[in-house]
């Protein structure tokens, strides 16, 4: 009989262990699935940037720090940093509802493609906080997806895609990036 009751208790035992196991390492999650035809937030903004040339100080939005010479037609290597206005429209003029600071770098030695990380800073009264942005731009593609990795304020933890479409370029000195901003956690 003590054998019997032994076995029961041992099965005991090994089934709460067992349970305890079981519910102490395993996580419960589920996965969002997103619809990619309804961002939770979609916004349009204009990305302007004029290099810095050494006479346009006042104008200018960016300033490559390294451009190394000699290695290639692509501006390989290039790095600019800028701080450059957000605006709801074409003209550089207009109000900017936010400033996009941050660096890109160019790190394709046979076409022109950059690398971009930067935050596009807001503080106006529709919005307050950041939205982080990164990913590579493949210039000589009509549209260009980057990605939206976190924010703060008003973008909390926000990830989504950032569409880029050039809208106009005039050398090194200036160019407009339409952005296309996409939210899918917010």
């Amino acid at each position: 009989m003590s054998s019997l009751v032994e076995k029961q208790l041992l099965k005991s035992l090994f089934t709460f262990f067992l349970l305890v196991l079981l519910f102490s390492d395993t996580v419960f999650s589920s996965r969002k699935t997103f619809d990619q035809r309804k961002p939770c937030k979609h916004f349009s903004f204009y990305f302007h940037d004029i290099l810095y040339d050494g006479d346009n100080v006042a104008n200018a939005t960016s300033a490559a720090i390294v451009s190394p010479p000699g290695l290639g037609n692509f501006k390989f290597g290039k790095f600019v940093i800028f701080d450059g206005p957000i605006t709801m429209d074409k003209n550089y003029l207009s109000e900017p509802v936010a400033r996009a600071q941050g660096f890109y770098f160019y790190d394709m030695k046979m076409d022109f493609n950059a690398w971009f990380c930067y935050t596009l800073v807001f503080n106006s009264t529709q919005h307050k906080g950041t939205l982080n942005i990164m990913g590579a731009d493949l210039m000589m593609e009509p549209t260009r997806d980057l990605s939206v990795v976190g924010g703060t304020g008003d973008f909390f933890m926000a990830r989504g895609i950032a569409t880029f479409v050039t809208d106009i370029f005039q050398g090194a000195k200036y160019f407009r990036v339409k952005m296309d901003v996409k939210l899918y956690e917010c």
